[in-house]
C-alpha cells in the first residue's frame, strides 16, 4: 500500500540561481504554492546566500548547482528549477533528468529547436515532467487577451501586435547583453521568447518569419532593437517588437479584427509587486488587479471615446476590465502535474515551437528576407 503521507507530502524544491529569475520571481512563487516546498537554494554569491536565507529562513543554501543535484540524486529533492544563466540551462536540465527528478526551466530552455527537442525526449524517456517557465502567459493583458479571442470580441483576427519595449540608453552589461552566442544574450531571446509564446499560444504556428534586428546603443554588443513579423498557419499575423532603445512606448497590446479591435498600453503589475517585495499569499484577491486607469479599450473607429480618456491618442472604444495577472497559476500547476501526473503547465515541446521561431528570426534578420521556420 502507498504511504499516504507520502502521497500529500509538499514536493521538495532545489532552485538553481538567485539572481533576478530566482530571487524575485521562482523563489518567491514556489514559496507560495501549496504543495511545494523551497527545500535547497544554490548560488556562488556568500551575499546572495544571506537573502535567501533572510527571504526563505527555512531553506538550505549552498554553493554550487552540483550541490543541488546531489541531493537530488540521494532522493532529498523532488523537483529542480534551473534559473542560472541562459547557457547554463541545456546542461543542467539534462544532469537534473538524468539525476530522476522533475524539471522546471526558466526561458529560453535551450538555443535552439533541436536541443529543446532532445531534452524533451530524455524527460520522456524517464517518465519525468519537464517545464519551461513562460511566465507570461498569467499576464493580466494577455490573460484579457486571450478571453476576448476565445470570445470573438474582435471578430476575425488579423493583426496582432505585441511589444517589450524600453528606454535604456545605457547598456547595462552581464551576459543578457553579451555578444558570445554561447551566452545567448540579447532581448530576441530574453524577451522575444515571450512575445512568441503568447503569440503561438493564441494562433497557432506560424509558417513564415520576417525579422529586422539591430544593434543601436553605443557599447552594446548583442540585439537590442528587433522587430519581427510572424505569418500563422491560420491567416493571422503577428507583429512583434523588443527593444531596449525606444524613446516613445507603444501600446502594449494592439489586436485588430473584423469586428473591433483592442489596446491595451503599460506592464503587467506583478513583476513591479515582486520586486517591492510583496507576495501572493499576503496581497490575496488584489494581488495581480490593476486600476480601472490602466484598463485596456475595446471598440472601433467612430465609436463614442471611452469615458475619462486621459487624451485624444487614447482612441475610441470602451475600457475592459483587465483580468487578474495570475504568476501562482504556473507553479500550481506544476504542483497538480507533480502530484497527479498530468501534462505540465508549458511543455518542452510548445517552447522547442518558440524556439525554432527564434531561430528563424535571426535567420531571416541575417539574410534580409521571410524564412521558414
Amino acid at each position: 500500500m502507498s504511504d499516504p503521507e507520502a502521497v500529500t507530502a509538499p514536493r521538495r524544491v532545489g532552485l538553481i540561481g538567485y539572481g533576478l529569475a530566482g530571487s524575485v520571481f521562482h523563489a518567491p512563487l514556489i514559496a507560495a504554492t501549496d504543495g511545494l516546498l523551497l527545500d535547497t537554494v544554490s548560488t556562488r554569491s556568500p551575499e546572495r546566500q544571506a537573502q535567501a536565507r533572510a527571504e526563505h529562513p527555512q531553506v538550505r543554501t549552498v554553493a554550487t548547482a552540483e550541490d543541488v543535484l546531489d541531493r537530488a540524486a540521494a532522493g532529498a529533492l523532488d523537483l529542480i528549477v534551473v534559473a542560472s544563466p541562459n547557457k547554463t540551462h541545456v546542461p543542467l536540465a539534462t544532469a537534473a533528468l538524468e539525476a530522476g527528478v522533475a524539471v522546471v526551466v526558466d526561458k529560453p530552455l535551450a538555443a535552439t529547436a533541436a536541443e529543446a527537442e532532445a531534452l524533451a525526449a530524455l524527460a520522456d524517456h524517464r517518465g519525468l515532467l519537464l517545464s519551461v517557465f513562460q511566465n507570461r502567459r498569467w499576464d493580466n493583458d494577455f490573460r484579457t487577451v486571450r478571453q476576448l479571442v476565445a470570445d470573438g470580441a474582435l471578430g476575425e483576427v488579423q493583426r496582432f501586435e505585441s511589444r517589450f519595449e524600453r528606454w535604456r540608453p545605457q547598456p547595462k552589461g552581464g551576459w543578457r547583453e553579451s555578444g558570445d552566442p554561447i551566452e545567448l544574450g540579447g532581448l530576441l531571446y530574453d524577451l522575444g521568447s515571450h512575445l512568441v509564446d503568447q503569440a503561438l499560444t493564441l494562433f497557432g504556428p506560424a509558417i513564415s518569419v520576417y525579422a529586422e534586428s539591430d544593434i543601436r546603443r553605443p557599447g552594446a554588443e548583442a540585439d537590442d532593437d528587433t522587430f519581427f513579423a510572424l505569418t500563422h498557419a491560420g491567416g493571422v499575423r503577428s507583429h512583434l517588437w523588443v527593444s531596449a532603445t525606444t524613446a516613445q512606448l507603444g501600446p502594449r497590446f494592439r489586436v485588430l479584427g473584423s469586428r473591433a479591435g483592442y489596446v491595451k498600453y503599460g506592464l503587467d503589475p506583478q513583476e513591479a509587486a515582486l520586486r517591492a517585495g510583496l507576495r501572493p499569499a499576503t496581497e490575496g484577491a488584489t494581488w495581480g488587479v490593476e486600476p480601472a486607469t490602466s484598463w485596456g479599450r475595446l471598440g472601433a473607429e467612430g465609436d463614442a471615446p471611452a469615458a475619462g480618456t486621459p487624451s485624444p491618442e487614447a482612441g475610441a472604444g470602451q475600457p475592459v476590465p483587465t483580468l487578474p495577472g495570475a504568476y501562482p497559476a504556473y507553479y500550481a500547476a506544476v504542483a497538480r502535474a507533480l502530484r497527479d501526473g498530468g501534462a505540465p503547465p508549458v511543455s518542452a515541446i510548445e517552447a522547442a515551437a518558440t524556439l525554432r521561431v527564434l531561430e528563424a528570426a535571426r535567420r531571416s534578420a541575417a539574410e534580409g528576407r521571410a524564412v521558414t521556420p
